[in-house]
């Protein structure tokens, strides 16, 4: 540990038992040791930024997009992502949208799965079995999404909704969005409806502005130094109903299609970067 982050440390340290003592000095020195905290992880992001380990997650998402696999022996390569049989580059940014082949809106992950059961032949229980990698276990999953999402990098979101399914499930997402359940009565919009708020250290994007929407919906899907893994918006999107102590969507659920729908679109124009890498 650095001197500078020792020292920060140990005067947090004595925050704690010297703070009702310190009481009437408490917001500005609390704002000042907030903010400098802050930039210090936005320099270490920056840091991180340079060597992304999701580079290994898109290599072996591009290997199982183009291996044949499955009872049939055929390759993803056949899919359609919206774009047409085998075209990856800019899908990413035009989902979640609806697809006439099945007549109904679909994100990436769950196009993805429809596609591993249609063309290689996978039960449905197959292909979503391995979603969410957690220590030696790998997500095939996470990693085509990677792959997937690579294929747009600097591309500008543009999730559409001119279709009737898309605005429905647009309506919806944003009804999800500010409805309140659960053990604390939380919604999405609790924590990201207001400006310059934050849980601890970690800032909370107001997802109704459209700036802050894109520059948060645009690094995911994203490395999680924290978890060593990649992890996809349904990965996220089931985190943030876990941590809301919100009965949890099911993988692949039209419930996470609809709030990624209506994110996308708050995010539309925006540039996208992803794999990004996070803490």
């Amino acid at each position: 540990m650095s001197t500078t982050l020792l020292d920060r440390a140990l005067r947090a340290w004595h925050w704690l038992v010297a703070g009702p003592v310190l009481i009437a000095i408490a917001p500005a020195w609390a704002y000042a040791q907030t903010n400098s905290a802050v930039d210090d992880i936005a320099k270490y992001r920056q840091l991180l930024a340079d060597g992304n380990p999701a580079e290994l997650w898109e290599a072996r998402g591009e290997g199982l997009w183009k291996t044949p696999r499955g009872p049939n022996k055929v390759a993803l390569s056949g899919c359609d992502l919206g774009k047409g049989p085998g075209i990856v580059k800019g899908a990413y940014v035009e989902l979640p949208r609806y697809f006439s082949d099945v007549g109904k809106v679909m994100d990436v992950e769950q196009r993805l799965a429809w596609c591993m059961v249609k063309l290689q032949g996978f039960t449905e229980a197959e292909a979503t079995a391995n979603h969410f990698g957690q220590g030696e276990k790998q997500s095939q999953m996470e990693a085509l999404v990677a792959y997937i999402a690579g294929e747009s990098r600097g591309m500008k979101i543009a999730a559409k909704a001119a279709h009737p399914e898309e605005a429905r499930m647009y309506a919806a997402g944003k009804q999800i969005f500010f409805y309140r359940g659960g053990a604390y009565d939380f919604s999405c919009a609790t924590c990201h409806s207001g400006d310059k708020q934050r849980i601890r250290l970690q800032e909370l994007p107001n997802l109704l502005v459209p700036a802050e929407t894109q520059k948060a919906y645009a690094t995911w899907p994203a490395y999680r130094v924290s978890q060593g893994e990649v992890r996809t918006m349904q990965h996220r999107l089931y985190d943030c109903f876990r941590q809301q102590r919100f009965p949890v969507a099911g993988y692949d659920s039209d419930m996470i299609t609809a709030l990624t729908l209506f994110l996308a679109k708050n995010a539309e124009g925006g540039t996208f970067d992803a794999p990004a890498i996070k803490r």
